[in-house]
């Protein structure tokens, strides 16, 4: 017994290995494992220091004083960000702070409300 995945876009059990690629015949449709490890990893999940799963739209909390980059500027401990954005990259939060603007959060340094 092979053990292949089933094909996920018909479920067929029929699949074979061809190279690098595994192939359905019922419905021709060809993938690779690579293309799976891809779309779990763009499904990362950002949690808050808490641990926290966070979500777009959520309203965080700053922990701890930190600084702005390049600026005299301190964005306070205490300080509520409302509406966030997750993006991908060191910094994963992308939020609009008022009286400083917009700006890039790390999750480290956050809790979720």
């Amino acid at each position: 017994m092979s053990n292949l995945p089933n094909c996920p876009k018909c479920n067929s059990e029929y699949t074979y290995e061809d190279g690098l690629l595994f192939i359905c015949p019922e419905c021709a449709h060809e993938w690779s494992l690579e293309a799976e490890d891809q779309d779990a990893e763009s499904a990362k999940v950002v949690r808050d220091a808490n641990g926290n799963v966070l979500n777009d739209g959520d309203t965080v909390t700053v922990i701890k004083d930190l600084k702005v980059k390049g600026s005299s500027l301190v964005v306070k401990q205490g300080t509520k960000v409302k509406n966030i954005r997750l993006i991908d990259g060191d910094h994963d939060i992308d939020c609009k702070i008022d009286s400083l603007g917009a700006m890039k959060l790390k999750s480290e340094f956050v809790k979720k409300i």
